[in-house]
């Protein structure tokens, strides 16, 4: 069985992690924060002091961390898992980064005869905790099939999409989607209300039709009982926003929609609601319209 190591225990990368141990792979953790590292520890995990004793125990190592500067530090940086390679290591990162910054860690560990995989997820902390997470993976399609076994415990759907950096292209068509239907689902919540309709008897009329999709069906019952707590944070989606931004400028594409979505995240940090979940962008809409959703 495939020894693995988990870098960043965070909101999503802590559960992940745990659904890989209940498997029944052997596993060694590392955590800035060494809380998660004592709760996986518990559980039978073993623990590292960094990213390159992780790397140099197992076969796979993961990362899921903020921001693409940190993956490419706990990658190719002092003490980064570059320092613990060994021939047959492949990293496999659930993060959220710039495509280009996936190309870069590649080709700079498949030096040192690493192979890596670009597997960001979508679905929530929920999807992480029942392990039915979508994973869209760039890299060799020989290297995903070594790791399929472990993937399938964290997801449900897992598609390869490309060579190195298509899976973090594929994450950030995605976060278009997710940005533009909370957004559409905190307009349509506040016209309905402010019009004279019941906002949650309007989602139980139109959820069934043409505007039926994940947001709809998981999100506004929370809301109608007045939790916006994460989730998947504001300030996340504002990142991954950002992402899309700069590569859509590297390529030079217009992407006017996601232009407003992204500003609308940016209000959300400035009005100091950064902590709160993604579908709380709601509130932008709100102090927009002066009217507050009610709730039960």
């Amino acid at each position: 069985m495939l020894r693995v190591g988990y870098i960043g225990l965070g909101l999503m990368g802590k559960p992940m992690a745990g659904n890989i141990l209940k498997a029944g792979f052997p596993l060694v953790v590392h955590n800035r924060s060494h809380t998660a590292v004592a709760e996986l520890a518990a559980k039978g995990a073993d623990t590292a002091s960094s990213p390159a004793e992780v790397a140099q125990q197992v076969d796979v190592v993961f990362t899921n961390l903020p921001y693409s500067p940190d993956v490419e530090k706990v990658a190719l940086g002092q003490n980064g898992i570059i320092e613990g390679a060994h021939d047959g290591l492949i990293f496999v990162d659930n993060s959220t980064i710039k495509p280009a910054s996936a190309r870069k860690i590649a080709n700079s560990l498949s030096e040192n005869n690493v192979q890596s995989l670009d597997a960001p997820v979508s679905g929530g902390d929920i999807g992480a905790q029942k392990g039915t997470l979508a994973i869209m993976v760039g890299g060799k399609k020989k290297t995903l099939d070594t790791v399929m076994p472990i993937l399938e415990v964290l997801g449900k759907t897992i598609i390869h999409v490309g060579g190195s950096g298509a899976g973090q292209i594929a994450k950030a068509a995605n976060q278009i989607m997710v940005a533009a239907q909370m957004v559409a689902m905190g307009e349509l919540l506040i016209l309905a209300q402010k019009a004279g309709a019941d906002p949650e008897r309007v989602v139980a009329a139109i959820r069934g039709g043409a505007a039926g999709c994940w947001t709809l069906d998981n999100k506004p019952q929370r809301l109608f009982e007045g939790m916006r707590e994460p989730g998947f944070k504001a300030y996340m989606q504002s990142k991954d926003l950002n992402i899309v931004m700069d590569t859509a400028r590297e390529y030079g594409i217009p992407l006017p929609l996601t232009a407003v979505s992204t500003q609308l995240y940016q209000s959300m940090l400035e009005m100091g609601m950064a902590n709160l979940d993604n579908s709380a962008v709601i509130g932008v809409i709100e102090s927009l319209s002066g009217t507050q959703l009610k709730t039960k």
